[in-house]
């Protein structure tokens, strides 16, 4: 069985590009969880508080409930389900899964496999990854889950399915586009002549189909590029910075981010191509967190 087949196709709802990364990130839990104990079991109730922290801080905006993917997961044959009465999931109801004792776990076969091969295990993880978040998210959300994985575990590993290449002269062309500055707050950093801490940011997500292509990226530094793909800043129609109202910080190096908001991104140069709108508002309506807050007044 082709274990990393199927984790590259898991079955998830999508539509228009909707991320949905309910599966994901409940199966990324559930290796972590299988590295640490390889037989234990996992009640629903403690599943429903991890994926639910997990929903919140990597998920989409909008709130589903955790009962579905711990459910639906068992479909995709990776995943297994019990409860007080015996094997199987009673379905998606939040009571019914707290009321008879539904537990989960990776799927008997899986389990077999990952101990035979040590080597599954980061490639899955891998494929999870690369298929449903960028890679500025890849070492947090190994840490928010509780993998640990060696360095050379969490680069591309061969035998992970792709669907398609990556353009490596992406980064150059956006930098350069927008002349090795942070679009948001104007970072220039080099040593030398070699730029640090500089980033090109995809807005419409490579996983879910955003290409490398100028019209798709920002130079960013290292901080804000972070925080744009968490959604925490975001892009309004007029080019201004969006900044979630559930972002908070009262110190003086967070109030510079929330400062941020209504200000005019620094654009591309002349004749370079600008963030093309579709990609804009995919990134709003699927990364974006919450609503933003109003524009900082600007100081007399």
């Amino acid at each position: 069985m082709d274990w990393l087949e199927r984790t590259a196709r898991l079955r998830q709802w999508t539509a228009g590009g909707v991320r949905a990364p309910h599966k994901p990130l409940l199966l990324l839990y559930a290796l972590a969880r299988f590295q640490q104990d390889p037989d234990g079991e996992l009640p629903y109730s403690t599943v429903e508080t991890a994926l639910a922290d997990l929903l919140i801080e990597y998920g989409p905006g909008r709130r589903t409930s955790p009962a579905y993917p711990f459910h639906h997961l068992v479909n995709d044959g990776v995943w297994e389900v019990h409860t007080t009465r015996g094997p199987g999931s009673p379905g998606t109801g939040v009571r019914e899964l707290r009321a008879s004792g539904a537990t989960g776990r990776l799927a008997e076969d899986l389990r077999t496999s990952l101990r035979r091969d040590t080597s599954l295990l980061p490639r899955m993880t891998r494929v999870l990854l690369d298929l449903h978040f960028p890679p500025s998210l890849h070492d947090d959300l190994c840490q928010a889950v509780g993998l640990e994985l060696k360095p050379a575990e969490t680069a591309a590993l061969p035998g992970a399915p792709r669907s398609r290449q990556r353009d490596a002269r992406m980064r150059e062309l956006v930098l350069t586009a927008y002349e090795y500055q942070c679009a948001f707050c104007g970072y220039d950093g080099r040593i030398g002549t070699v730029p640090v801490g500089l980033e090109a940011a995809h807005v419409r997500w490579w996983a879910f189909d955003g290409p490398d292509e100028v019209d798709n990226g920002l130079c960013l530094c290292s901080l804000h590029h972070k925080l744009f793909d968490k959604g925490v800043l975001g892009l309004a129609d007029d080019d201004t910075v969006l900044v979630s109202q559930q972002f908070v910080s009262t110190s003086p190096a967070g109030r510079q981010v929330i400062d941020l908001a209504g200000r005019s991104i620094i654009g591309p140069q002349a004749g370079a191509e600008r963030i093309h709108p579709r990609h804009r508002s995919w990134h709003t309506q699927q990364v974006f967190h919450g609503l933003p807050r109003p524009r900082v007044a600007a100081a007399p």
